[in-house]
């Protein structure tokens, strides 16, 4: 028996959902002083509202050690774990240090946490490359190095909307934002190697930006058959299907699905974000 446990920026498909192998371990997100769990009691929307009224930058804080010895202790023999780049929260090490603490009175188990470099999608995908594995009857260290060598190929696209959790949070200056908000520039954003975030293009509108994000997709994507895409949106449907159906007239993949944003996600990607990840 194996069990994934991923952390709440990881979205579930309705699929994952009813499989019984995957659960999430919810993040905490806070905007001036609400404190909000990202679980399916998850208000998008209130939240949305909530953020952009706020003249502070929302924040998240990773889930406890002790959330994920609660999912690890469980009737599974190989427990995976799958957390948020490493780069981008303190999801990961809480993860590790809770599997010490777990091993420390049972070693019995065989558990290993994988550092995304990615998120939201990019973390689903992760997953499902690790069911993969286990239904296919790899052995555990084999499933560890494929999916391993899965991560190091994965790229994570995004375009947002709005730059205004930029602006709040210091990243961006009040300048940069008013002028970009101004010429209506959207930044098409990626994840490095190491799980980074870098600016990998611009354009005025969000078609545009989305086209030069289509075209940053194929410049780094082979073998598509064989690859499941996934796009995830915030508050966008229309967009994610309009996104879906654009990648479907550039190159034939084996799969391609839409989720909604669970609540870091949207954090991160605000009311109007995309992602996208292959």
């Amino acid at each position: 028996m194996y069990k994934i446990i991923l952390d709440s920026c990881g979205e579930l498909t309705e699929e994952m959902k009813k499989d019984g192998h995957f659960v999430n371990v919810p993040l905490t997100l806070e905007i001036d002083e609400q404190q909000i769990i990202d679980d399916d009691s998850f208000d998008q929307a209130s939240f949305i509202k909530a953020v952009a009224e706020s003249p502070n930058a929302p924040k998240s804080a990773c889930p406890s050690p002790n959330a994920y010895m609660v999912e690890m202790d469980c009737d599974a023999d190989n427990i995976y774990v799958v957390t948020l780049s490493a780069q981008l929260s303190g999801s990961y090490n809480s993860a590790c240090l809770g599997k010490d603490l777990y091993e420390e009175d049972d070693e019995s188990k065989n558990i290993h946490v994988f550092d995304s470099k990615s998120a939201s999608i990019g973390e689903t995908l992760i997953a499902l490359k690790i069911a993969e594995c286990e239904n296919a009857g790899m052995s555990f260290e084999q499933v560890i190095e494929t999916v391993d060598a899965y991560i190091e190929g994965q790229h994570t696209f995004f375009v947002l909307e709005t730059l205004e959790t930029f602006r709040k949070s210091g990243r961006l200056s009040g300048l940069k934002a008013a002028i970009a908000e101004t010429l209506n520039i959207k930044p098409v954003m990626g994840s490095t190697d190491n799980g980074y975030i870098q600016q990998l293009a611009k354009g005025r509108g969000m078609n545009q930006t989305i086209d030069k994000m289509t075209k940053c997709v194929m410049d780094v994507t082979t073998d598509c058959e064989n690859k499941i895409l996934a796009i995830s949106h915030c508050n966008c449907p229309d967009r994610a299907l309009s996104l879906k159906k654009k990648m479907e007239s550039l190159a034939t993949f084996k799969e391609i699905f839409i989720v909604d944003m669970r609540g870091v996600s949207t954090m991160y990607a605000n009311d109007g974000g995309v992602i996208l990840v292959v």
